[in-house]
């Protein structure tokens, strides 16, 4: 059995927007994905086409973590 991937061997992370820019996956997406259920997988993946949206008209950028204290 094989495990869906949207993967295009374009694999390089943008480090601002913390997305692969190749199938616009997060770093935590990528290093989880053989762990997700087969319907975390599918969710990720329809939401992937408006990432690469935003991407490419450069709104995409790493959230910024909430501050201590």
């Amino acid at each position: 059995m094989s495990i869906w991937s949207p993967c295009v061997k374009v694999c390089f992370v943008d480090p601002e927007a913390g997305l692969c820019v190749g199938c616009f996956r997060s770093l935590e997406e990528l290093s989880q994905w053989t762990c997700y259920t087969d319907e975390e997988r599918a969710a990720i993946g329809e939401s992937l086409p408006e990432r690469e949206k935003v991407y490419k008209n450069g709104k995409a950028r790493r959230p910024t973590p909430p501050a201590a204290g």
